[in-house]
């Protein structure tokens, strides 16, 4: 597991804060299948969102738990925004962070 920070891209200035989750053994050699998880609505990464990515990582898989822009441990102002359109862009944002394509 490893806490990380990375900007959105959407022009906001918003700084997406992100938990990733390893399968046992991992080897940064190697590549593996990746997954994004996003929380639901008022959530933040360490609730729903980091006990599938959790889980996930059991299977295999190298996965990311995140905060959304305006929520939990992101920032941006107004705080607990919900918005749509930023939660597309938080997603791209997650990808191009940590360079997944």
């Amino acid at each position: 597991m490893r806490n990380v920070t990375f900007k959105n891209l959407n022009g906001q200035g918003v700084t997406m804060a992100a938990t990733l989750y390893f399968p046992d053994g991992f080897d940064e050699s190697r590549k593996y299948p990746a997954v994004v998880v996003s929380h639901p609505g008022g959530g933040v990464k360490e609730q729903t969102a980091g006990l599938y990515a959790k889980k996930l990582a059991e299977t295999s898989l190298v996965t990311i738990a995140f905060d959304r822009s305006y929520q939990g441990a992101s920032t941006g102002e107004p705080r607990q925004l919900e918005n749509p359109y930023v939660s597309t862009e938080d997603v791209s944002a997650v990808n191009a962070g940590v360079g997944w394509s």
